[in-house]
């Protein structure tokens, strides 16, 4: 039997509910038709205090400690955030400045925004690209905007994003089919050893 995929979400929304999150839940329903999957949802926004008030990882509260060390430990890190002032939220990269420098290298991430219009869809490449870059993660060729335009509230009525999101997904296939493979590896090796 072969191990869940484990994916993360990390929405750095201020609202709840937001389009980003409607886009983050949009990409791992795709991903499910796909994969048995393992999801953790983070909103930064709920953290709380013991999150916002931390100015280095060993102040951060159990609940934020633990989002962290998910996104660290994941299969899939699917990074959402809306455009605010031309690039990512400040509560989006508070969490990301808590993330272990090299714990993302070579892993996939796939990047996706929500702004007011067509003009800030270079926030994919501009803001949130050059962030993952410093981690070496993995990011997928081609990243996820949507504008106000794509939605109806939360509800996404442009097909042009189902089918960036199948692109996107398609790109990442393989190399996510390769760490379940690895997970159910080490599970098996951890069975026979003891």
């Amino acid at each position: 039997m072969s191990s869940p995929l484990r994916v993360v979400t990390v929405n750095g929304s201020y609202s709840a509910p937001s389009k980003t999150g409607a886009l983050l839940e949009l990409v791992t329903t795709t991903l499910a038709d796909h994969f048995d999957l393992d999801v953790t949802r983070v909103e930064v926004s709920t953290l709380g205090p013991g999150f916002t008030s931390a100015l280095e990882r060993t102040a951060l509260s159990p609940e934020a400690l633990a989002a962290v060390e998910a996104v660290e430990q994941a299969d899939l890190v699917v990074a959402g955030t809306p455009v605010f002032r031309g690039s990512y939220t400040g509560l989006f990269k508070h969490f990301f400045d808590m993330v272990d420098q090299y714990a993302l290298a070579n892993h996939p991430v796939l990047l996706v925004a929500t702004g007011g219009g067509e003009r800030h869809a270079l926030v994919l490449e501009h803001q949130l690209r050059p962030l993952f870059g410093f981690f070496q993660a993995a990011t997928a060729p081609v990243g996820i905007y949507a504008s106000t335009g794509d939605f109806d509230g939360t509800t996404i009525l442009n097909p042009k994003i189902y089918s960036r999101i199948d692109t996107a997904l398609g790109d990442l296939k393989p190399r996510l089919q390769a760490a379940i493979a690895a997970d159910t590896d080490a599970h098996a090796v951890a069975a026979t050893a003891a």
